[in-house]
């Protein structure tokens, strides 16, 4: 038996997954690293704690599940994106990273605000401090050694730049087509970094990656010594777009959402840029053999992280398996509703300024109903994202896929496809970021088929069971609730 190891470096940790030559996950080990939040707010992860995990938590399934290293085909990376490393060419991180939750580049969009449409009308995307550019601007501003030594010897990119730069040994300075999409320094047009974004942000286009397509061979990592001959890594692309892949949305019209800390809602809309009107980014979902697939897409800050809000600073939670029978045992005439906006809003209504609240709490107000706003909250955010997808794409969304720890929550999941009207598929199998990075090493090496890879995974379907009277009342209370956090 032989495997890919399918690697998940996301917001709260890193997970290490065994692949089989059947496309089923056959182990999985995970690390967490700390995050560290300042008194202003500010978002960091620590670059050599994130590259050390990944490195354990590869070992550890390895050894967990005693498979013998010479049967690893190759590596496959998926990243959080967004956030943001600068290192120097010895591999050593020059600062903690900028998580993409974290708004710290706010003044240098702010002071860009004139050429907002420029940039969006190029990158796809409106111009924000949770970008990589602003926050590649904030680094280089405000790193000491900068003005002395210029920008010599300074790498700038996104996790996976990082973590092939480190597994390499340094001889990979990499992206992928679908980070770079969404750093705001990469033209869609073109499908290149931009040299007039670049004089913009201030960011050297000489300390950038070289972009290359998400199936491309990466290089080869021992992992600090661990394998006794290199492995191949060939596949790297943002957490979303692997997810996106490892779905089989392949086809034009094909959407999925992630549950994770926030969520990203997608929809592939084939090989043509299409604007948004409607608060969206247009992204590369990724590049295969030369070719791009373009996304609509929607990001969420707050979602999966509402529920740890519940439970780690509300202690309304003991545990994780308390959600579910406590919003659903919520009395039912209660209309309290949580906008988690606890760092603004981001899409489709992108304001900074909107600030989180309960709204519409009454004497029945306790406990069990603010957990239910919040996990209503999620599915109430998604649908927004959603109207505006159809809108923009002209297509109706009938099915939506849907991954991560949040969909195994059934009031949820059934929650979401009342609201959103639509179909709601949730597979059995877990960590799809991971998967997508490993499905497309595996077609990458010869180890898996297209044609069988996704046939018959078992899924549970979620159908609208709400009557239209209820729904249409819950969604006006969002709408309220909205307009009240924005100060409208």
């Amino acid at each position: 038996m032989t495997y890919i190891i399918g690697i998940d470096q996301s917001t709260q940790g890193s997970k290490a997954v065994l692949v089989d030559e059947q496309g089923n996950i056959a182990g999985r080990a995970d690390r967490r690293h700390v995050q560290l939040v300042n008194g202003l707010g500010w978002v960091s992860h620590d670059p050599e704690e994130i590259y050390q995990n990944v490195v354990l938590a590869v070992r550890d399934v390895m050894e967990q599940h005693q498979v013998p290293k010479k049967a690893i085909r190759a590596v496959g990376i998926s990243n959080q994106r967004e956030t943001t490393v600068m290192w120097d060419k010895s591999g050593r991180a020059l600062e903690n990273a900028v998580v993409w939750q974290c708004g710290r580049a706010r003044e240098i969009t702010e002071r860009l605000a004139e050429y907002g449409e420029q940039i969006r009308q190029k990158t796809g995307i409106p111009l924000s401090p949770f970008f990589p550019a602003a926050k590649m601007a904030w680094l280089l501003e405000n790193h000491e050694h900068w003005g002395a030594k210029g920008h010599k010897g300074i790498c700038l990119g996104t996790v996976d730049s990082w973590l092939l730069y480190r597994l390499t040994g340094g001889k990979s300075f990499k992206t992928d087509y679908s980070n770079a999409s969404r750093t705001q320094l990469f033209n869609l047009h073109t499908l290149e970094w931009d040299q007039e974004l670049c004089g913009f942000f201030g960011v050297p286009l000489e300390i950038l990656p070289e972009i290359c397509d998400s199936n491309s061979v990466f290089g080869e990592t021992d992992l600090d010594g661990y394998f006794d001959a290199p492995v191949p890594i060939l596949s790297a692309m943002g957490d979303s777009h692997a997810s996106l892949f490892a779905h089989g949305c392949h086809r034009k019209g094909m959407s999925k959402t992630t549950y994770g800390t926030g969520s990203s809602v997608m929809m592939n809309i084939g090989t043509s840029f299409k604007e948004s009107r409607y608060g969206l980014a247009t992204s590369l979902a990724w590049g295969i053999d030369g070719v791009v697939n373009y996304v609509l897409e929607g990001n969420i800050n707050y979602t999966g992280a509402v529920i740890t809000w519940l439970k780690d600073d509300l202690k309304l939670l003991s545990e994780l398996g308390e959600l579910e029978p406590a919003a659903a045992d919520a009395n039912p005439i209660d209309t309290t509703v949580l906008v988690p906006a606890f760092t603004g809003l981001s899409a489709p209504y992108w304001d900074n300024d909107a600030r989180g609240m309960l709204y519409g709490m009454s004497r029945t107000t306790g406990r069990n109903e603010i957990i239910r706003a919040a996990v209503e909250s999620i599915a109430f955010q998604i649908t927004d994202v959603m109207r505006a997808m159809e809108k923009d794409s002209g297509l109706a969304i009938e099915e939506l896929h849907v991954d991560g720890g949040p969909t195994r929550n059934r009031y949820l999941m059934q929650f979401q496809s009342d609201m959103a009207g639509s179909r709601v598929l949730a597979p059995e199998m877990e960590e799809y970021s991971a998967l997508g990075a490993a499905y497309m090493a595996g077609l990458k090496c010869g180890m898996y088929e297209a044609r069988t890879l996704w046939a018959g995974r078992p899924v549970t379907i979620y159908e609208r069971q709400m009557e239209d009277g209820e729904r249409l009342k819950k969604l006006e209370l969002w709408q309220q609730a909205l307009k009240a956090c924005r100060g409208k």
